[in-house]
């Protein structure tokens, strides 16, 4: 190719990019997210979270809200597999009847990403990498504490449970992982356990309910998550008695309400669960169509507070 060849053909193609610089741009990952709901300001955070993460690593995010329906989640991701996105974020309301669903995806050659909740499939090719907590061992978190704090008390302890969404993840793990460390202690023992859907109303209604049934029987909640604890609290309070004091208060996720508890005393420990998730994801994402290999299994870091530590670490909590 002569020098005025190689000339004309580089100014025609900076003049194709002057006209059509998208042709010549990179191709915008496309990431379908399926979120169970907003059922709590955990949730709501982790929502921002992946909101404001793909709009910083300029990944196009197309969002749906479950409304903490299987069925809605379901329809979100053939949805988005009828788009072609290069990837789906999956956020499952609880863990079985997701295998049909995900092996459309993976015949779609789309590649699932779970965050925050697992599904309970023998089939594990149907997701690259599942990242977020340990809820088994949030839940012993809960129960050595507990156990530390009761130490050389004379019992009987009696424990009422306020479990998360029936058939979710984190429920089943949070309850099962209370159980196995409490389970060895013969002055411990549940007495009450319902679901409070995760929500601060529900948790009142069902706190209540404990309060009717056994009054000044019960000297520790345990609570799958703040806001169920936090409605609970409520009704305490409603029902003359002193949460923090007179019930002892454990709940799971560490929020700013429960961190505003803990502070007033009203609450006496909480153990974390991280739920700003979205820059990890969007990492996880660009990895994923880059074809790089993901580990199975991505844990958070997180920690357990109590009420001195929670009210140095109050200003600065971030959800």
């Amino acid at each position: 190719m002569t020098i005025q060849r190689r000339a004309v053909l580089a100014a025609t193609l900076v003049a194709a990019a002057i006209a059509h610089p998208s042709a010549f741009a990179q191709k915008k990952i496309v990431l379908g997210f399926a979120q169970v709901g907003a059922e709590s300001a955990w949730r709501t955070a982790n929502t921002e979270s992946i909101k404001s993460a793909a709009k910083d690593a300029g990944i196009e995010l197309k969002f749906s809200d479950a409304q903490q329906k299987q069925e809605n989640q379901i329809k979100a991701i053939r949805s988005f597999i009828a788009q072609k996105v290069d990837v789906i974020g999956l956020s499952p309301v609880v863990e079985s009847g997701w295998d049909t669903v995900l092996q459309e995806a993976k015949a779609a050659h789309i590649p699932v990403i779970l965050t925050d909740r697992a599904v309970d499939s023998k089939d594990t090719s149907l997701y690259v990498t599942f990242m977020g907590s340990d809820f088994i061992e949030e839940g012993k978190r809960a129960g050595r504490w507990l156990e530390e704090f009761e130490k050389g008390k004379p019992g009987p302890i009696n424990i009422v449970e306020l479990q998360g969404t029936v058939g979710s993840a984190p429920a089943i793990d949070r309850k099962k992982g209370f159980a196995d460390v409490i389970g060895g202690d013969p002055r411990m023992k549940i007495i009450r356990s319902q679901t409070g859907d995760f929500t601060l109303a529900k948790g009142k209604e069902v706190m209540e309910a404990f309060l009717k049934a056994e009054g000044k029987n019960i000297n520790v909640l345990y609570a799958h998550n703040d806001d169920m604890a936090l409605g609970a609290i409520q009704a305490i309070e409603e029902a003359g008695l002193k949460p923090g004091v007179d019930i002892t208060i454990i709940s799971i996720d560490g929020t700013k309400g429960a961190f505003e508890a803990m502070a007033a005393g009203k609450q006496n420990v909480v153990v974390e669960c991280n739920p700003l998730l979205g820059p990890q994801l969007m990492s996880a994402a660009k990895d994923v169509v880059a074809g790089k290999t993901l580990p199975k299994r991505i844990l958070t870091n997180e920690t357990v507070y109590t009420q001195s530590q929670a009210v140095a670490a109050l200003p600065s909590r971030k959800y």
